[in-house]
């Protein structure tokens, strides 16, 4: 298992969570190339956590499972706007840390979904 975090990403974590649930589970490569076409900000940072993930693992994107994706609150950022008769309003600019872990396939997990699959063939 390998795994790979990438830190004060300026995301709202609650933004980053949506993208985070759709590949976790999937296929290293199956989630690579859903992220591509998602129109998400989200989906480039988490794309780009799930291929270093799988190059610090020294894998094949095709051979590895994404196990967990988790998406952290960071440090928040605390910017003033100027109001009317002289007051200010504080805006919040919230930052994430996505932390990214593959997994290998096992070969009995592998046997087991093939398994399925032709007993599913047989009963059609």
């Amino acid at each position: 298992m390998s795994r790979a975090l990438i830190k004060f990403i300026r995301l709202s974590p609650t933004k980053a969570r949506l993208i985070a649930r759709e590949v976790q589970g999937m296929n290293a490569e199956l989630a690579l190339a859903s992220l591509k076409f998602m129109p998400n900000k989200g989906a480039k940072f988490i794309a780009n956590a799930i291929s270093s993930a799988v190059a610090n693992g020294g894998f094949e994107a095709n051979e590895v499972v994404v196990s967990s994706c988790r998406v952290d609150a960071g440090a928040v950022l605390k910017r003033f706007r100027p109001r009317a008769r002289g007051s200010a309003s504080r805006i919040r600019k919230p930052t994430s840390h996505i932390l990214v872990e593959v997994s290998k396939i096992e070969a009995s997990a592998e046997k087991t979904t093939k398994a399925k699959k032709a007993s599913v063939k047989k009963e059609s």
